[in-house]
């Protein structure tokens, strides 16, 4: 299967947005530590990082990622743009293992190069980008009963976890401040498209910046994104980011194809086999993605003290 030019562009940007992006996770979590030896941890509630040059590097570098990805939603639909933020966790296991000894074992390279192989599977056979010619098209999409019930179900549980569940357990704290992140995502990038779609409009003439909906969507980005960085710098704080940035990959991106296929119905131009081959380009990038999770620490044949401090810690607590 050949893809088209706009599908084409839309991999480009999406490939420099994951190496942009990778990058800032090693960058943010050095600040982040900077930070927590001079003030309150970002995992305490603290926002010293603010503080940080480093975390603000870290920030910049992230928001460069996030135009790329800003301008592939324009371009290619969700589900050839978003599975391609694994190559992101290629960049982070890679630069980690350098920068912030978070060793990268072997299995882990094999990790690597099982989510290329995948995201390659994905964009050869990734959904045509349908024609849309107005805002006022997608927000009729938005307003279908389906993507109503969606978008109230996520930030229904995205309030639980954050007023609830985040103050009564520890031992899925990680999962809770992931979820959090993934469902607002999903939302995220369902306006990111439609503001990237009013841009491409109105860059070739056809002003999409007067229609109320257009703002709707970007109050919704704004917001939607806010929430995501506050838990994001929440999970980074307090957990190994080799253990974040595979688990909030895999949670995200399957909550955003989901919110796709409800509102944009990509799938609908598709036949069996194309959608069995993403499908099955999805799941070799998921075994990638938890294979370097799982296989992190193997590197780590002789832990320091400071590992052994905190097992016995874990240990004396269970």
């Amino acid at each position: 299967m050949v893809m088209s030019l706009d599908n084409l562009r839309g991999f480009a940007l999406a490939t420099s947005s994951s190496a942009f992006i990778g990058s800032s996770f090693v960058i943010k979590k050095i600040g982040l530590k900077k930070a927590g030896d001079v003030g309150e941890r970002a995992g305490s509630g603290g926002y010293s990082y603010l503080y940080e040059p480093l975390w603000w590097i870290g920030m910049v570098t992230m928001i460069l990622g996030e135009v790329a990805n800003f301008a592939a939603y324009a371009f290619a639909p969700a589900i050839l743009v978003t599975p391609l933020g694994a190559l992101s966790i290629i960049f982070s296991a890679v630069l980690a293992h350098f920068i912030l000894n978070e060793r990268l074992h072997m299995f882990g390279v094999v990790g690597c190069v099982l989510c290329v192989v995948g995201s390659i599977d994905i964009v050869l056979h990734a959904p045509m980008e349908k024609k849309i010619d107005s805002v006022s098209e997608i927000w009729h999409l938005a307003t279908e009963p389906g993507f109503i019930v969606y978008s109230c179900l996520a930030v229904a549980v995205a309030l639980v976890l954050m007023f609830w569940v985040v103050h009564h357990t520890e031992q899925r704290k990680m999962l809770a401040y992931i979820a959090i992140c993934s469902l607002f995502g999903s939302l995220t990038v369902i306006s990111v498209k439609a503001v990237a779609i009013a841009l491409k409009l109105s860059f070739n003439g056809v002003n999409q910046f007067v229609y109320v909906q257009t703002w709707f969507f970007i109050a919704v980005v704004i917001i939607c994104c806010l929430v995501q960085l506050n838990y994001l710098n929440k999970a980074l704080d307090s957990f190994n980011t080799a253990v974040v940035a595979p688990v909030y990959y895999v949670m995200f991106t399957i909550l955003t194809i989901f919110a796709n296929m409800i509102m944009y119905k990509d799938w609908d131009s598709q036949n069996v086999t194309q959608i069995a081959s993403e499908l099955c380009g999805f799941v070799t990038i998921v075994a990638g993605t938890f294979l370097l999770h799982k296989t992190r620490d193997m590197g780590n044949t002789q832990p320091g003290p400071d590992s052994l401090r905190a097992d016995c810690e874990l240990q004396n607590h269970s």
